[in-house]
């Protein structure tokens, strides 16, 4: 199948250009390169995010993230050792993003009109005019430890923050996220009062158990999950129960289907699986989206939120996927499962560019 416009609803770009030393405008292989040798992360020359490769396989729009955790100074969790710190660090990823605006490689989209027409752009280009587009994003914060008051939400709403996600691995200052229990903390509920009042989307991703409970109780805007798979076919609490996902397909959510190996397969041991132990293959994440569509009888709420460089590189990824723009693979493998044409569509772009321009400020 052709190339189609692609868009990826989990990217932490920033994060890897500020505390991963990368420069996304250089190709793959010079970042790779440039890596040999380095110890500090077992990723290191083994991304699979630049620009090059992103206007290659066609991701013309994407929701970027910036990321910053506080964990308690007794914690073995990384993180930063104060809020303060934190919400610094979201200050520089915010400062590249913009310098990657003035450059010409990105382009911040704050209403669902801008992200309509930005994408329209990227479906009328052909492959020579897609090589020179600026990259459209859409600001999520993800984990909100870095928000000391909501002052402060207010100034990053002003500078574009449009997604939520409260919290990240363990306890968070707003609520319970990863491997952690426990509902939202009276903060975290103040917290979805104010995302409210803005018009800030609320994104269910990393929240435990008790906490989504206790989200989607008290919130009655628009969610979805940008980065989560199925826990009946990947147990672990990261992962979305089946009726978790059918809760939010009820609510008009798209789920963005990810593609860390521990989040696709039962038993990956972090930091000693390797993706051919499982014969760990792309097709793979089709049976996620197989899943979510019996679950709720439509494709309509399935997208792309690959979380590639997400922490992680080719070391923790399928087989055969070196590229982000190896994501255009998925085209042919959705038609030989039956898919069709307007379902595949939907998964690539249609389905998030419909919430998005639904839900964002006009």
């Amino acid at each position: 199948m052709n190339s189609r416009l692609l868009v990826d609803i989990h990217l932490d770009l920033s994060f890897n250009a500020i505390d991963f030393n990368r420069d996304l405008r250089w190709s793959l292989e010079r970042i790779r390169r440039s890596e040999l040798g380095m110890k500090d992360q077992p990723f290191r020359a083994r991304g699979t995010v630049c620009f090059p490769e992103m206007r290659r396989g066609r991701v013309g729009v994407c929701v970027a993230t910036q990321l910053a955790r506080y964990v308690d100074p007794f914690s073995r969790m990384p993180g930063w050792r104060s809020p303060e710190q934190a919400w610094a660090f979201t200050q520089a990823q915010h400062a590249w993003h913009l310098e990657m605006e003035r450059v010409g490689e990105l382009r911040q989209l704050r209403t669902g009109n801008e992200v309509r027409s930005h994408a329209d752009l990227w479906l009328q280009a052909d492959d020579d005019a897609a090589a020179r587009l600026p990259i459209g994003y859409v600001l999520s914060l993800e984990g909100a430890d870095s928000i000391l008051t909501w002052r402060h939400l207010e100034t990053a709403f002003g500078y574009g923050l449009r997604l939520l996600g409260p919290v990240h691995y363990g306890p968070g200052i707003h609520g319970q996220g990863t491997d952690a229990l426990g509902p939202l903390t009276p903060r975290g509920r103040e917290l979805l009062r104010e995302m409210r009042r803005l018009g800030i989307i609320l994104d269910a991703t990393h929240l435990s158990d008790d906490s989504l409970q206790d989200a989607l109780r008290h919130w009655d805007g628009p969610v979805w999950a940008s980065h989560s798979n199925c826990r009946s076919l990947a147990h672990w609490n990261r992962q979305l129960t089946d009726s978790q996902i059918r809760e939010l397909a009820g609510r008009g959510a798209v789920i963005g289907m990810a593609f860390d190996a521990i989040m696709m397969i039962h038993g990956w041991i972090h930091l000693q699986s390797r993706p051919q132990d499982f014969n760990l293959r792309l097709e793979t994440i089709i049976d996620h989206m197989d899943h979510v569509c019996q679950l709720t009888g439509t494709a309509r709420h399935l997208a792309l939120g690959s979380d590639l460089d997400g922490g992680f590189g080719t070391e923790q990824i399928p087989l055969g996927l070196d590229s982000i723009a190896d994501l255009q693979l998925l085209g042919g493998m959705l038609e030989r499962r039956g898919y069709s044409a307007a379902d595949i569509e939907g998964i690539f772009y249609g389905n998030a560019l419909r919430f998005l321009t639904e839900n964002l400020p006009r």
